[in-house]
């Protein structure tokens, strides 16, 4: 054997299992999601004390389970996923030996020719089947399930389709086979780490969400200095989170710095972008403090102030952007501190010598 073949080899034994792995994750993950979203119906339908716990049902089930991940937002996701899928339960009943009661049903349209639920289950990642699940016409469900599997989408290429309305478009399209092969053509596909490295994914596996956050080296020493500024600015400033997740709708974002000041009593939040100022970001900042207001505020607290920083910024274009939103957002412009002039100069001459040396073949 040859050392390359050696290389060849690790890497197809690296590359494969860890396709099996990420794969068999993904079904248990699956599995457990449906499960969850059946036992809450199943007692909402069923339970002997449901009358006890009524509408606040997943609210008071967050408080008594305390488990990462298991939140409101998601027992409702849980439920929908569940109530679109009714029929995966027969191929988990193959699956796991589990308790099914009587909630499950078999309500895929008898008129569509349904995707096999062993098919779905094999075939399409949780976050596809959870975006598809939201889609109310069955129909329109079962052709983005049908042309996710065949062109092994990406959920971001799943959910561009779905935004750029190819369901409806496929229907005026005279040539739909045609249409479908210049889309999966183009198309992103699935890759293995897509379907793990998912916020649901990580929180199943009890791992650290911060494996989900990648920063360049620019960025975290920004970060890291900021930090300190800001705990340095004055009496009342306290740290509260860096890399805030929040989840909205289906969506998570993340909160690059929350302070709370104990004398104005409001949220200070600080979103830093290591370029220009542009329009999306007062936007984006602006989605932020509304979602503090709703979700954050207690009483006695004050509307929430944000600080969007950015290397340049055009102050017509700022006063264009922030018309309208939110009076607590304020931009401003930071300033890197380079290294001094001739350490630059001694890089970009070393960095010259080598090229120099390599065109003469030194």
């Amino acid at each position: 054997m040859k050392f390359n073949s050696l290389v060849k080899q690790i890497n197809n034994v690296q590359k494969t299992l860890q396709a099996t792995a990420e794969h068999a994750i993904n079904i248990s993950l699956t599995i457990r999601n449906w499960l969850i979203g059946h036992y809450i119906v199943e007692f909402e339908q069923h339970g002997e004390d449901k009358a006890k716990y009524g509408t606040g049902l997943l609210q008071k089930l967050e408080q008594k389970l305390k488990t990462k991940g298991m939140i409101e937002p998601r027992f409702r996701e849980f439920r929908r996923f569940y109530s679109a899928y009714p029929q995966i339960g027969n191929e988990i009943r193959r699956t796991v030996s589990v308790e099914l009661g009587t909630a499950i049903s078999q309500t895929a349209s008898t008129e569509l020719e349904a995707v096999p639920a062993k098919t779905l289950l094999h075939k399409l990642p949780y976050s596809h089947l959870l975006l598809i699940s939201s889609i109310e016409e069955p129909l329109k469900r079962n052709f983005y399930e049908m042309e996710s599997i065949k062109g092994n989408w990406s959920f971001r290429e799943l959910e561009r389709q779905i935004n750029s309305l190819y369901f409806e478009r496929s229907g005026l399209s005279k040539n739909k086979k045609a249409l479908s092969n210049l889309i999966n053509k183009k198309a992103m596909q699935l890759q293995p780490s897509d379907v793990i490295n998912t916020p649901v994914s990580l929180e199943f596996l009890g791992l650290n969400e911060k494996a989900l956050i990648t920063e360049n080296d620019l960025e975290q020493a920004i970060l890291d200095n900021l930090q300190k500024f800001l705990l340095e600015m004055g009496y009342g400033f306290c740290f509260e989170a860096r890399q805030k997740r929040i989840l909205i709708d289906d969506d998570y974002f993340y909160v690059d710095l929350v302070f709370y000041h104990r004398v104005l009593k409001c949220h200070f939040i600080v979103e830093l972008k290591t370029d220009k100022f542009k329009h999306e970001y007062a936007s984006q900042l602006n989605m932020y403090l509304n979602y503090f207001k709703h979700e954050e505020m207690t009483k006695g607290d004050n509307p929430p102030v944000g600080l969007l920083l950015c290397t340049e910024k055009g102050n017509t274009q700022v006063k264009y952007a922030l018309a309208g939103l939110d009076k607590n957002i304020f931009v401003k412009k930071y300033l890197i501190k380079l290294p001094n002039e001739k350490a630059i100069k001694e890089y970009i001459s070393k960095e010259i010598g080598i090229w120099k040396g390599v065109a003469n073949g030194e």
